[in-house]
């Protein structure tokens, strides 16, 4: 019988239908500060975000604002692509040191956005939508680790917080080993763990809602989206029958400055477990039009936007000169450090109850006075999850981001592995290039699909099999960066 074994290969998880998408590289920010026009318009956050894209973000920032802006100074993107004015903004992560200073870690190659397409049916984002995914009160992941067997979800999304809950990812990256799967954990990992495992940081991940209701936005900003089932694909809830593109934020920190030295890692919300991961979204493309033309014309399996022709892409260099206009409120506010506190003034909150609202410092009707500091209480511990490689066939790992797939066949019994050919392959084997972030550098890897035949006894769940062989070649080629 036929069957297929996918060996050590730079892809995207396999799990799925999906067969196009694209991923935006936004390698510079366009600020970081106390702002965010969904949850506090035309007022002060409560927490520090970092944001990518659109020039013309502000207090009070719409799809207009950002996709028509008026102002030559902030009509751009941070994003590769000019088309794409849309805001994406997450908290960042700071260390605590022993002291009690903090300092913002530092952000490693900006953010990657993947659209990606595994829903039927699926539409762009409409003129004038946004949508947030997490949540900045938790402090508790309530599920085991790591994630049970897809075969084990619950096959109906009513349960939106255990996928919410899932749409979170703390990857530890080291590059001399294989890599973890995606929303393999989903808080911080203990800080000994990452010393000693996550030498080149961790990257930080989230997957947004696709399934809507068809309204442009909701209160919360939340329930006019919902999971679907398995948290990129699978069955979305009734009333939920418009199907956007799969959102899937990638963002790296170079935690691994700090190995060695006493303290503890922060979200910006106050948070040492790393459950308030959140993450923003205000749809600023062209024209949802455009969105749409792009949606099902860049069909390319590689991800990568240079094989999309719609797409104006720019240099990296043009694209770092875009920041957004400081609000004059936050002009002399400093959210790097080193610091007394969190920006500006947050109480850290342990959990695992949720977090309690606190006095915005600079917010209107709010007085200007420090926060008490928290210590850590003795009950706090981080899970022990250990460094584990992919395994997209069996776990809620296959969401998303830049995997490595390992060899998971259909058969109970281990297929003989043919060694790698030298580059160039045949040109009757299908071939594609896809990269890897690798401190300020950007590594291209050649992968060529082939078919194995072996004889065995089908031992894997339908629909997780694997369809090729891939054989994956590093080339000394590389890219800067910034």
């Amino acid at each position: 019988m036929k069957t297929s074994t996918t060996l050590a290969a730079l892809a995207l998880a396999c799990a799925g239908n999906v067969a196009a998408f694209w991923r935006m590289p936004c390698r510079s920010t366009t600020g970081i500060a106390r702002i965010d026009p969904l949850v506090s318009p035309n007022d002060v956050a409560d927490h520090a975000h970092i944001v990518f894209g659109g020039g013309n973000f502000a207090l009070n920032t719409t799809f207009d604002g950002l996709a028509r802006c008026t102002n030559p100074e902030h009509d751009c993107t941070s994003c590769e692509v000019t088309q794409d004015k849309s805001a994406y903004w997450t908290p960042p992560i700071y260390f605590q040191h022993e002291n009690g200073t903090v300092e913002m870690v530092p952000n490693v190659g900006g953010m990657l956005a993947y659209y990606l397409f595994y829903l039927d049916n699926v539409q762009p984002f409409p003129e004038g939508f946004a949508m947030i995914a997490g949540n900045p009160s938790y402090r508790n992941f309530t599920g085991p680790q790591p994630d049970e067997e897809l075969s084990k979800w619950p096959t109906y999304p009513s349960d939106q917080f255990f996928l919410q809950q899932r749409a979170i990812g703390f990857n530890c990256l080291n590059y001399a080993k294989d890599p973890e799967a995606s929303l393999y954990r989903h808080q911080f990992p203990k800080k000994d763990d990452m010393d000693a495992n996550c030498l080149d940081g961790i990257r930080m991940e989230m997957a947004f809602p696709s399934c809507g209701n068809g309204e442009l936005d909701s209160p919360d900003h939340r329930s006019h989206v919902a999971y679907p089932s398995l948290v990129k694909e699978g069955n979305c809830p009734d009333g939920y029958d418009h199907h956007y593109p799969f959102l899937f934020f990638e963002t790296i920190y170079a935690t691994q400055n700090f190995a060695g030295m006493p303290g503890q890692f922060l979200i910006s919300t106050g948070d040492p477990v790393g459950t308030s991961y959140h993450a923003d979204f205000i749809m600023g493309w062209e024209s949802s039009d455009f969105l749409a033309k792009a949606i099902n014309t860049c069909t390319s399996d590689t991800g990568l936007i240079s094989d999309c022709p719609l797409f104006n892409i720019q240099d990296d260099s043009k694209a770092a000169q875009c920041t957004f206009p400081t609000p004059d409120a936050f002009e002399k506010e400093d959210c790097e450090g080193p610091m007394d506190s969190l920006p500006v003034g947050v109480p850290i909150q342990y959990g695992p109850e949720p977090a309690t609202k606190y006095p915005v410092q600079g917010a209107w009707g709010v007085k200007t006075s420090s926060l008490p500091k928290t210590s850590t209480p003795a009950t706090f511990t981080h899970p022990s999850l250990g460094y584990s490689p992919v395994n997209p066939a069996s776990t809620s790992t296959a969401q998303g981001g830049i995997i490595v797939a390992y060899e998971s066949s259909s058969s109970s019994a281990a297929p003989a592995v043919t060694s790698a050919p030298a580059y160039a392959p045949p040109a009757d084997h299908e071939v594609t290039t896809t990269y890897i972030t690798k401190g300020h550098e950007v590594i291209e890897m050649v992968i060529e699909e082939t078919e194995v035949t072996v004889t065995a006894s089908p031992s894997a769940p339908p629909g997780y099999a694997h369809k090729h062989k891939r054989h994956l070649e590093k080339h000394a080629k590389r890219h800067n960066n910034h």
